[in-house]
């Protein structure tokens, strides 16, 4: 266990066995605060700079929203947990070579944006603004925790005419095990975490689907997804992708890859490629998922 993981374990294990209540709001908390907040890399600055720059107001705090290219094409680029839309440059740059305008946001707590936490609410009010600035979008490309959250704003009504998953995260569920685990919290603590969750994001959801899944979309969904994950991922496991690919069935393609992590697969210029490819011209292969494995170098 990190350093800033153990100092919150202990504090909150320890205020659970006096009140649970506290500690919970405190857990609940805590699982919506990015520990980091990322800067742009020096070979991110000059496309940040070329972007005409606007913001969604949320409650409270904002988000902050880029705009590439003046295309016909629309596709919105969704950024993953404690990272930033910079860190999708070459994606950016991907589909800005194939005529599309490219629309990204830095979400509550990331970037440039203010405040110091983030929900999936959050996301979904700032994609469902942008749904609703620049209608359908052409294609929405999504890493880790963003690929969840556009599921759920595509679930409220949001549209997009193909969907490309990168090391998504499929089942809320899987983040908040993945949280308790890293920071060895009670059951009683897990179990009210879960509880506060249930009451304050998933309100209107059946106690059976609750949390959030992006499988419970496929019946709703209805556009082909392109679903890559490396095998290699130890912050999101390929299981994740492998779930969400086999729930959409025929209208989804798996690619698994090799060797590229959970970061630093969104630079890979085959990946890059597929997702412009797919988004462009829609999926390539018939029939279900597919496995392609392909070793990167270093």
């Amino acid at each position: 266990m990190k350093l800033s993981e153990a100092v919150p374990s202990v504090a909150l294990n320890t205020l659970s066995r006096v009140s649970g209540r506290p500690a919970g709001a405190a857990t609940f908390a805590l699982f919506h605060m990015p520990l980091a907040r990322s800067t742009a890399r020096p070979a991110e600055r000059e496309l940040i700079e070329r972007a005409r720059v606007g913001r969604v107001e949320l409650d409270g705090k904002h988000a902050v929203t880029y705009e590439w290219g003046d295309g016909a094409r629309t596709v919105l680029l969704v950024h993953g947990w404690q990272s930033r839309s910079s860190r999708l440059s070459d994606l950016v740059t991907g589909f800005l070579d194939r005529g599309y305008r490219v629309i990204a946001f830095d979400a509550p707590g990331h970037g440039a944006a203010s405040g110091r936490s983030a929900t999936i609410l959050d996301y979904r009010a700032v994609i469902t603004a942008l749904h609703e600035r620049y209608g359908t979008f052409d294609g929405l490309v999504a890493h880790s925790l963003g690929a969840l959250a556009s599921f759920f704003a595509l679930r409220h009504g949001v549209k997009a005419e193909r969907i490309v998953t990168i090391s998504g995260v499929c089942d809320f569920g899987y983040l908040v095990d993945e949280f308790a685990a890293a920071l060895a919290l009670r059951p009683r603590l897990k179990t009210e975490l879960h509880r506060r969750i249930a009451r304050d994001l998933f309100p209107g959801l059946p106690v059976d689907r609750s949390p959030f899944s992006a499988t419970d979309t496929a019946e709703e969904v209805h556009a082909p997804v392109l679903v890559i994950h490396d095998e290699d991922d130890t912050r999101i496991g390929v299981e994740q992708g492998r779930r969400l690919s086999g729930a959409f069935g025929d209208r989804a393609r798996l690619v698994v890859t090799s060797g590229l992590g959970h970061r630093r697969i969104l630079g890979d210029p085959e990946v890059v490629r597929a997702a412009v490819d797919f988004v462009e011209h829609g999926p390539s292969q018939k029939g279900g998922p597919v496995d392609v494995s392909r070793v990167a170098s270093d």
